[in-house]
């Protein structure tokens, strides 16, 4: 139950990172951007000592890691992802 979960929330994520950023992928890459997104959201806000210990702050933290994932993958490819 706790996988399904964790892609579930991981496409959501995804899902609304696509939409801020204006990308458009597929439901496993949104899984995958949205998982990784969160690592990398997370990382960030503890390293900045700012968080909370709800499902809303860690989508939160989730989408703000996304989009900077997306924004690092596009300047180094060059191209809309």
């Amino acid at each position: 139950m706790g996988i399904i979960l964790t892609i579930l929330i991981g496409a959501l994520i995804g899902y609304l990172a696509s939409v801020f950023m204006k990308s458009k992928h597929g439901f496993w890459m949104s899984c995958l951007i949205g998982i990784i997104g969160s690592v990398i959201g997370s990382a960030i806000f503890n390293a900045l000592n700012i968080g909370s210990a709800s499902l809303v702050w860690a989508i939160i933290e989730g989408v703000v890691g996304s989009c900077i994932l997306i924004a690092v993958v596009r300047a180094i490819m060059g191209k809309k992802f």
